[in-house]
């Protein structure tokens, strides 16, 4: 009985020195990259200059397909560039409100691609990215070509779910405005 309970001792204080190996590890490692890496977006918004970036955003807002791939991947892209995750989202302010919720479908599904090479823009999503990573390098396999390739692949699909969610909401809103007309005419004739 001495033996199990001194045993679920020096087990039960591995856990918490594991758990200080890996807390020495973010502190000496990610932690200060991050820190690193934010103060350079940082600078780098300070010396483009905030209201060139939000006039972009402005100019994304126009409505025509040719402004499809400034508003669903370069405005994303940078929004999570330079304001990372959640902030970027505040970026659709400048948009239409019929194109926000397109515009926040692509950026809330490029946060997670972006962080290979960026680990700045998510922080919280690097865990993910660093365990598939490790499982990469395990095959002996290239990480770099992952974030390259992760990045790319990402820059497709929110093209594509920016395109189609503003399909979608186009088609609902549509929807809502004939019912809210055959609501009205109805409503109108009976108070008379």
């Amino acid at each position: 009985m001495n033996a199990r309970l001194g045993q679920w001792a020096t087990d039960f204080i591995s856990l918490f020195q594991a758990g200080g190996a890996v807390f020495v590890g973010l502190v000496t490692g990610i932690i200060p990259l991050l820190i690193v890496l934010l103060t350079a977006v940082n600078a780098l918004i300070k010396l483009i200059g905030p209201e060139r970036i939000d006039r972009l955003g402005h100019t994304a807002s126009r409505q025509g397909i040719r402004y499809y791939p400034l508003r669903y991947l370069v405005l994303p892209f940078l929004a999570v560039f330079f304001l990372t995750n959640p902030m970027a989202y505040t970026m659709g302010r400048f948009l239409e409100e019929q194109d926000k919720p397109a515009f926040y479908d692509a950026a809330v599904s490029f946060v997670h691609p972006i962080t290979g090479l960026f680990p700045h823009a998510n922080p919280a999503e690097l865990f993910v990215y660093l365990g598939i990573a490790n499982g990469v390098k395990q095959l002996g396999l290239p990480v770099g070509d992952l974030a390259v390739r992760y990045f790319y692949v990402g820059l497709i699909v929110i093209f594509m779910r920016g395109i189609v969610t503003e399909t979608i909401t186009r088609v609902m809103l549509g929807r809502r405005e004939a019912a809210a007309e055959v609501v009205e005419p109805a409503t109108e004739g009976g108070t008379a």
